[in-house]
């Protein structure tokens, strides 16, 4: 198993294929590509039409997929706000890699008892203006239930350079709306890291009482008093963050011990509401009783020391890896470029990566897959016989 990535970021499309594929073929050698994905700022919209049929041309047989993307991640940059084309090639040949475009409507997907023995990993790439999202995750989930999904929403859109929606690609065809999945099977394992940028505060709290997504009471108390009291734990510059950046982590797992939680088995969603007169919380999830919570705040250095701990943590050696990262990291959120690139490359070396700024972000919390935002959802590929 083989991988590689490169980024090309000239202005004319002919130009930027060129580049990236060239780059594809110098670092594989005389590898042959089984797969090809494609991210592509809509600056290079004019040639869109022809851009996967072009790939196509120069890696006869290979499966391609891709979208479009607000910023390109490869050859260890991250392009934001600029004309880019980032590919991530990979020879597999053990595997096998097999290309789906879903329509937008859920009734003309085939039905999700097909084939699934042997998948091992599920990538999706939704646009999001016109594919049901958590849908199309369900149906993923009942048709492929013990492989790991991971990918990302398409961003295209974003500049005032191309179209106001999106471009998918599946083999050398362009669809304008529905998603993209692959799959991949056979001697191919993936391992996922998704770092979700936040810091818990205070201490992990009991739903005793909650409807919905409304939590009633926490630890026996009403849940606006148990936030209050969290939040008078904190120092001023915490209180002011709580102001904007205040969520609440989920634990999925209904056996997890209250004083066991890890990073990787919280789910974070938006505290979305209160009702002071009930001292209620509305939270972006449902809960239910017994559940655990806690409260979680979001910054760039809670989301950088999240993200270095999650990849320091024991990983199998990787041929190669994805990146989905949100439109609300990147230089935006870390006044600086390459941030994840680079933290990923100290933490596991020069394993090629490659992905796109996403409009939301698919991976696993707790063994179950989900929709996330401001996240960063690493995918590392190598054989099944490789061990951490």
């Amino acid at each position: 198993m083989r991988w590689a990535t490169s980024i090309a970021t000239s202005t004319a499309t002919d130009d930027t294929v060129l580049e990236a594929v060239d780059g594809i073929s110098t670092q594989l050698g005389a590898a042959r590509p089984d797969l090809v994905m494609a991210f592509v700022t809509d600056h290079l919209a004019g040639g869109f039409g022809r851009l996967s049929s072009e790939i196509a041309r120069r890696f006869p047989g290979a499966a391609i997929a891709g979208c479009t993307a607000g910023g390109a991640i490869g050859g260890g940059i991250e392009v934001e706000h600029r004309p880019a084309l980032a590919l991530v090639a990979a020879s597999l040949p053990d595997a096998r890699a097999r290309v789906w475009h879903l329509p937008s409507d859920p009734a003309a997907w085939p039905a999700p008892n097909g084939d699934s023995s042997d998948v091992a990993a599920v990538i999706v790439l939704p646009c999001p203006l016109s594919s049901p999202v958590e849908d199309l995750l369900a149906w993923c989930d009942q048709r492929w239930p013990s492989a790991v999904k991971v990918g990302g929403l398409a961003s295209g859109g974003m500049t005032t350079r191309g179209p106001a929606g999106n471009t998918l690609f599946a083999g050398d065809e362009r669809h304008r709306e529905g998603a993209v999945v692959v799959t991949l099977s056979g001697d191919v394992a993936v391992d996922t890291v998704v770092a979700q940028g936040c810091r818990p505060i205070g201490d992990p709290l009991v739903v005793t009482k909650g409807l919905g997504n409304v939590v009633l009471e926490l630890d026996g108390m009403p849940a606006l008093r148990a936030l209050e009291a969290v939040h008078a734990s904190l120092g001023p510059d915490e209180q002011k963050l709580c102001r904007h950046s205040l969520f609440v982590g989920v634990i999925p797992a209904e056996t997890t011990p209250v004083r066991q939680v890890h990073r990787r088995d919280v789910l974070i969603r938006n505290l979305i509401g209160c009702d002071r007169a009930a001292g209620a919380l509305a939270v972006g999830a449902p809960v239910h009783v017994g559940q655990i919570v806690q409260f979680h705040l979001r910054d760039a250095e809670a989301s950088a020391q999240d993200l270095v701990e999650l990849l320091a943590e024991p990983h199998a050696p990787s041929a190669g890896a994805l990146l989905f990262s949100c439109v609300g990291r990147g230089q935006l959120l870390y006044g600086q470029p390459n941030h994840d690139s680079d933290a990923f490359r100290r933490a596991l070396g020069a394993v090629p990566l490659g992905g796109f700024f996403c409009n939301g972000e698919v991976g696993p919390v707790a063994g179950k897959t989900f929709l996330h935002g401001y996240t960063s959802a690493f995918a590392l590929f190598r054989r099944r016989a490789a061990q951490a």
